[in-house]
């Protein structure tokens, strides 16, 4: 292996943090089956959260993923750098696929079709650059047309395992630290990015690499958003109910230089990213008391949460909870305020978590389906005034018993008066 040390690769407490090689073999197969279903030849999976899910890292390579009942060598992971590392990743000597030096992109093809491929390999064009997928479509047009697999990989990634349910269940553990440190700090002047520094330096010490990934363009998300008082008022581009000032306009979205003053509303929406894994939690804080005005908005708001969580829980579609919690919000008065102010409201309600932050399906009209079995998701009905922001926010997941919450559900209370 080099000269490298493959034992420098490791959790805080000496762990062993690579995907095990029973996940990995679990995913193939799945994904395997799914192309056999879609009458689809092979995939080829480029996109680095995907590498990760089914490669065990994110080496700079492209996975060859055979449909199910192929004739051929399997799938192989063709690495430009690092082969080395790649190997390690996915298990070492145990790894559930071969491991190959990425040959000359013109020879490509023709290394396919001697490995067996009968035919164009799908590509993730809803997930890469269309550039880079031109390029590999055009490089393996002698095998034929290029299809794109990014819904059915999206589709296989929406269940989680209880591998990766565990992973989550980790995360809530240092996110619920992470509120008892703005908890601890919240205090007359002190700004919002001094609070959200305090979480934050919780959530990297555990091993947070700082950046939460995001599936749409032009996307990108702090993982912190403080937003004290008016600031809870401004918008932003990120599709979202609250968008803050941010510290400057090319990050202008979440907390800035604003200063907690006494009685105006705190909403902290933090997400820890537990190897690989999001959690999604928002909570209210206040500098001695609120307003009766703003705790019968939060108290809206959390009657919002327990309908969509109501409808989702007994099976009912992602689409149908967001009529139903609209609903409910627009009946308490709140249309104008829903998710945002005029002309800048988010449409949605919740959205699914995993490897990244905005999966599906999503609380939101057309998702005429039920979250599956094994899904997770950060249901988050909120309010935006131009004095400030207020709602609630969980992780959920869907078992067999129904929704229950991932992140400290109960366990924290809505609103800590500092």
């Amino acid at each position: 292996m080099g000269d490298w040390e493959s034992t420098m690769i490791f959790g805080p407490e000496g762990e062993d943090w690579r995907v095990p090689v029973s996940e990995l073999e679990s995913r193939l197969q799945q994904l395997a089956r799914a192309l056999r279903v879609a009458a689809l030849p092979g995939a080829l999976i480029q996109h680095p959260v995907d590498l990760y899910y089914f490669a065990g890292g994110r080496q700079d390579g492209s996975l060859f993923v055979p449909a199910e009942g192929s004739e051929g060598d399997g799938p192989v992971f063709f690495v430009r750098r690092s082969l080395e590392r790649a190997k390690y990743e996915a298990g070492g000597d145990n790894a559930p696929f071969q491991l190959e030096p990425f040959p000359r992109l013109r020879e490509f093809a023709d290394v396919l079709k001697a490995r067996g491929a009968l035919g164009a390999p799908g590509l993730q064009f809803g997930a890469l650059p269309a550039s880079f997928a031109q390029r590999f479509s055009s490089a393996l047009s002698s095998l034929g047309e290029c299809m794109d697999v990014t819904a059915i990989i999206h589709r296989l990634r929406e269940v989680k395992s209880p591998w990766e349910q565990e992973q989550m269940a980790q995360g809530a553990e240092v996110q619920y630290r992470m509120f008892e440190a703005v908890s601890q700090l919240g205090s007359e002047g002190i700004t919002e990015l001094d609070l959200v520094a305090a979480a934050e330096a919780i959530s990297r010490s555990e091993g947070f690499s700082g950046q939460v990934q995001m599936r749409r363009f032009p996307l990108q998300c702090n993982r912190g958003v403080i937003v004290s008082g008016r600031a809870g008022g401004v918008p932003s581009f990120f599709d979202s109910a609250v968008g803050g000032s941010g510290p400057h306009s090319l990050a202008g979205m979440g907390s800035g230089f604003n200063k907690i003053k006494p009685h105006e509303p705190v909403l902290a929406d933090l997400v820890h990213v537990h190897r690989g894994y999001v959690v999604d939690m928002t909570r209210m804080f206040s500098l001695g008391s609120l307003s009766a005005e703003w705790h019968q908005r939060l108290d809206d708001m959390i009657a919002v949460k327990d309908t969509v969580v109501g409808v989702l829980d007994e099976g009912g579609s992602c689409s149908q909870a967001w009529i139903e919690g609209q609903a409910l919000a627009h009946e308490l008065g709140h249309e104008q305020h829903l998710m945002g102010m005029q002309p800048d409201q988010s449409k949605f309600l919740g959205h699914s978590v995993g490897l990244q932050l905005d999966e599906s399906p999503v609380v939101a009209a057309g998702f005429d389906r039920s979250l599956p079995v094994g899904g997770t998701m950060a249901i988050e009905p909120k309010l935006v005034y131009a004095n400030g922001s207020i709602g609630s926010e969980d992780t959920w997941i869907r078992d067999e018993q129904g929704m229950r919450p991932v992140t400290a559900g109960g366990a924290w209370p809505w609103l800590t008066e500092w």
